[in-house]
C-alpha cells in the first residue's frame, strides 16, 4: 500500500490536527520520499515509518511537537539536518538498519538539543573503531546509544516501570484487612468463651454426680443404722446441755 493512502486510512475520519500518534510501518514510498504528511499534523508527537523504503527526509513536514521518530529499516544514508529544522524537539530517534556509515552522517544531529536516545544498531557506522565513544563525544546531549549509556547501563523501559508500580500498589484495601482481623479476633473470643462454658458445665456435672452419690449412700444404709446415728446425735446434744447446767 502506498504511504499516502495508508496515512489517509490511519486518520479514521479525524482531521490531521487531532492526531498525536501515527504508525505507517511497512507501506511503500513511491520515490523514497515522505508522502501524505503535511504541516497540518501539528499535534503529532509519535511517528513510526519503519520499512517504508525511505531514502530521504527532505519532504518531511514541520512537526513541532514530535518527540519520538521511528525510521528503522529504511535506506537513509545522511542529510539528517532536516530533522533539526522540522522536528526540533525530538528526544528519541531510531535509525537502526539504515545506510549510515560515517560519523559525518550523524553530525547534523548536534542541533537536536533535546535528543536523549539514538539508535544506530545494524548500521555500518557501528563497525567503526571506538564507535560508541566517538558518538557520545560528537553528540554530548545523547544519554543512550543503541539502548545503553556510556557506562553500559540499559535504558529504562517505561512500560516495565508502569507494571512495577501496579504490582507495588496491588493488595486488598485497608478496610478489607481490618475486617479480616476483626473476624479473627471474634472467632478467638468465641472459642475461648465456648471453652470456659464447657469447663463450667463439666465441673457442675461432676459436683451434681457427687451429691447424688452421697444421697444414694444415705439411702442405701439400713434404717436401724440411720436410727442409731440419730440417737447418738441426740444424746450428744443432751450431754452438752447438762454440762451447761453444771456451769
Amino acid at each position: 500500500m502506498e504511504m499516502k493512502k495508508r496515512i489517509s486510512l490511519e486518520l479514521r475520519n479525524r482531521s490531521p490536527a487531532e492526531v498525536a500518534e501515527l504508525v505507517v510501518d511497512n507501506c511503500r514510498s513511491s520515490d523514497g520520499e515522505v508522502e501524505g504528511l503535511t504541516d497540518e499534523f501539528k499535534e503529532l508527537e509519535f511517528l513510526s515509518m519503519v520499512n517504508v523504503g525511505l531514502s530521504s527526509l527532505s519532504k518531511l513536514p514541520s512537526l513541532p511537537k514530535l518527540r519520538k521518530l521511528e525510521l528503522s529499516d529504511n535506506n537513509i544514508s545522511g542529510a539528517l539536518e532536516t530533522l533539526a529544522e522540522k522536528c526540533p524537539h525530538l528526544t528519541y530517534l531510531n535509525l537502526s538498519g539504515n545506510k549510515i556509515k560515517e560519523l559525518s552522517n550523524v553530525e547534523a544531529l548536534q542541533n537536536l538539543k533535546s535528543l536523549r536516545s539514538l539508535d544506530l544498531f545494524n548500521c555500518e557506522i557501528t563497525t567503526l573503531e571506538e564507535y560508541r565513544e566517538s558518538v557520545f563525544e560528537l553528540l554530548p546531549q545523547v544519554t543512550y546509544l543503541d539502548g545503553f549509556d556510556q557506562e553500559d547501563n540499559e535504558a529504562p523501559d517505561s512500560e516495565a516501570d508502569d507494571e512495577d508500580e501496579d504490582e507495588d500498589g496491588a493488595g486488598p484495601p485497608a478496610d478489607y484487612e481490618d475486617d479480616e482481623e476483626g473476624e479473627e479476633e471474634e472467632e478467638e473470643e468465641g472459642s475461648e468463651g465456648a471453652e470456659v462454658g464447657l469447663s463450667f458445665l463439666m465441673k457442675q456435672g461432676v459436683q451434681e454426680e457427687e451429691d447424688d452419690y452421697a444421697e444414694e449412700e444415705d439411702e442405701d444404709e439400713p434404717a436401724a443404722v440411720r436410727g442409731e446415728k440419730r440417737k447418738r446425735d441426740v444424746e450428744d446434744e443432751g450431754d452438752d446441755d447438762d454440762d451447761d447446767d453444771d456451769d
